[in-house]
């Protein structure tokens, strides 16, 4: 929802409301900032931004950054240096890169020396390397937009062996990384058919219970973008994500 608008803050105010205490958002940030204008003159468009996310700020895991495909790493460095002084220091961050000029040590250090997750996307042409740069890890199972929008709703594509590997990653993190805290794995509609089918397929693969699909309805009216599942690795310290796994998957589905 965020993507394509910014909203207006008494929506955001109600996303807040709405939820329980122990739900956690991520929001993306509008594509007139990242796709239309690239990072530049958008100063109005940042602060607008900032200030609809307020209400959010305590249930906000991360805000995503999103790159355009063709936005090399030549370019991506120079607007974020450039754009660092709007960051808010309150949120945490995260990088989606498309452009393969990106998958080296020179955007790896970067997004470590600045504490920025570097978002590990699955896609057809592009797998990002899943290199870690953060506390936070971030999967999007994203798809390839083959699947008709009315044939939606159910699993349709065998992602299984590619979702396994990624398991595998997380699984690893947990065991070996201790200064991760928490990962968020992003399922859409487009990737297998069905956003939260494919996140309950990763909930098993990480040994975790399936969520109740028939009872996700209620709060459907407040965002239909997307489906996230949080997942709590063992080592985590952050007290406020250490109850019940609670996320978009158990309230939205599309």
């Amino acid at each position: 929802m965020t993507f394509y608008q910014i909203p207006d803050e008494s929506i955001v105010r109600s996303w807040a409301m709405r939820t329980p205490d122990n739900f956690r958002f991520t929001a993306k940030f509008p594509k007139v900032i990242t796709h239309d204008k690239r990072f530049t003159k958008v100063e109005r468009e940042l602060n607008r931004f900032y200030e609809a996310m307020l209400p959010l700020r305590d249930k906000l895991l991360a805000l995503l950054i999103q790159f355009p495909p063709s936005f090399a790493i030549t370019e991506g460095l120079e607007s974020l240096k450039n754009f660092d002084f709007f960051f808010d220091l309150d949120f945490r961050y995260a990088i989606e890169v498309r452009h393969p000029s990106w998958f080296n040590d020179l955007a790896y250090n970067f997004f470590k020396d600045n504490g920025i997750c570097m978002v590990w996307s699955q896609m057809d042409r592009v797998r990002t390397p899943p290199v870690l740069t953060s506390d936070l890890v971030y999967l999007r199972l994203i798809g390839d937009r083959s699947i008709p929008e009315e044939e939606l709703g159910i699993l349709q594509k065998n992602r299984i062996d590619e979702m396994q590997r990624w398991a595998m990653e997380i699984k690893k993190i947990e065991k070996y990384e201790n200064d991760v805290k928490v990962a968020i794995i992003s399922a859409n509609n487009h990737y297998a058919g069905f956003g939260p089918g494919t996140v309950n397929q990763f909930r098993k693969l990480l040994e975790l219970p399936e969520l109740p699909l028939d009872e996700v309805k209620d709060f459907a009216p407040v965002m239909n973008s997307g489906d996230y599942s949080q997942h709590n690795l063992a080592n985590t310290s952050d007290k406020s994500i250490k109850n019940k796994q609670t996320s978009i998957s158990d309230f939205f589905t599309n």
